[in-house]
């Protein structure tokens, strides 16, 4: 039932963006210039502020896929909100007690990036705003040469649920079609505990996705 409720959080913000921006545009012939996409592909993500001197962060890889909506303000000038499911995480490797291990951690979120659009030309977008992030589920894998814990739910987990991040990138238009690129930054970390196996971090996301314009 949480999860459900986090998950109808960004889809209400999302409609929110779309509603407003409704009323705020001007309404002559803004339709048939306003447009609507779906868009696939895939994340690399990692982690930065870390503690923990026996802590050492890979980037891990994810899916990512959603909704976008254009709404032009005039030829340059544009504001775009989308609607993302994206996975991200990281892996790490390290050692407790003498002990090494791998640790690979899984968390999937509901991102809504709300961008500014600046379109130097037709051809090309750069995208910039801010994104609210919402976890609706998490994970770990921990191996070491002692024992292996295999898949886990982190039931007492102490992550963040809700996040606010940065999101910058472009978008390369060919027809109907959209080649996207974005890197994302969280401005708020995770609430951890700091320890080597379950550090205090920010995501980072680095995602590429193929869009097509309906």
């Amino acid at each position: 039932m949480k999860t459900k409720k986090r998950f109808l959080v960004p889809v209400f913000v999302f409609s929110l963006c779309i509603f407003g921006a409704g009323k705020v545009l001007p309404q002559d012939g803004i339709m048939e210039r306003m447009a609507f996409g779906v868009k696939a592909g895939v994340n690399s993500s990692n982690v930065y502020d870390t503690k923990g001197d026996d802590f050492d962060a890979k980037a891990k890889w994810g899916f990512a896929a959603g909704a976008f909506l254009s709404f032009p303000f005039n030829a340059v000038l544009g504001f775009q909100p989308e609607l993302m499911y994206s996975q991200k995480g990281f892996k790490s490797t390290g050692s407790v007690l003498g002990v090494d291990y791998s640790y690979t951690r899984k968390l999937n979120y509901i991102d809504v990036p709300l961008q500014l659009q600046i379109k130097p030309i037709p051809a090309l977008t750069i995208l910039a705003g801010p994104q609210f992030s919402f976890l609706i589920n998490e994970g770990y894998d921990f191996e070491s040469d002692a024992f292996d814990l295999g898949d886990q739910d982190p039931a007492d987990d102490n992550a963040r649920k809700n996040t606010i991040g940065i999101v910058g990138g472009l978008d390369l238009h060919f027809s109907n079609a959209v080649l996207s690129g974005r890197v994302a930054w969280d401005m708020q970390r995770n609430n951890g505990d700091g320890t080597s196996t379950s550090p205090r971090y920010r995501n980072v996301v680095i995602q590429l996705t193929l869009g097509i314009m309906l």
